[in-house]
């Protein structure tokens, strides 16, 4: 059944990658994200990448989460534990609802990839001003997994039988 024939609509987005070591050349994180979007039939708005600081990545979260046009934020990196991954300290203050099963939701299914080494994912999701947020951990394999086996249902307003469509 094509997009057309289900009434899907297209859901508007934005693409961070945190990373204190990337550029658009060697970021195949949010490239992948952004080209899986555009596969799937979303819009994608704007993308960005930022060095791993906490006040530079929610001053952009924040100027996306204030445009009436962006519904969704994706971001990939800075879950991790080390001194500098501080995505989550980032935008957990911004959210209005957090969404806890998707940090669950995408440990479990990573378990079956990774093994234990999942526990180490901070992986959280939340609304914010009617955006949805969802931030994955840096690797592409991550992002794949996230995409693939959560958000791309989840984004999908045919989905049944609920998505993540209707609240943003």
């Amino acid at each position: 059944m094509s997009h057309a024939e289900s009434g899907f609509k297209a859901a508007k987005l934005a693409v961070l990658t945190v990373s204190d070591t990337r550029n658009e050349e060697t970021d195949t994180s949010g490239r992948f994200l952004a080209e899986a979007l555009v596969a799937d039939g979303h819009v994608l708005l704007d993308k960005k990448i930022v060095i791993d600081d906490k006040y530079k990545i929610r001053a952009i979260v924040s100027q996306w989460i204030a445009d009436e046009d962006i519904q969704g934020v994706l971001i990939t990196g800075g879950t991790g534990f080390t001194a500098r991954d501080m995505t989550p300290e980032a935008v957990l203050p911004l959210f209005d609802k957090a969404i806890e099963g998707f940090g669950e939701l995408f440990r479990a299914v990573s378990y079956d990839e990774i093994g234990t080494s999942t526990i180490q994912s901070r992986a959280v999701g939340g609304f914010a001003n009617k955006t949805v947020i969802f931030c994955m951990p840096g690797s592409t394999g991550a992002c794949k997994t996230g995409w693939n086996k959560i958000l791309r249902e989840q984004l999908n307003n045919s989905h049944r039988p609920c998505n993540f469509m209707p609240h943003i």
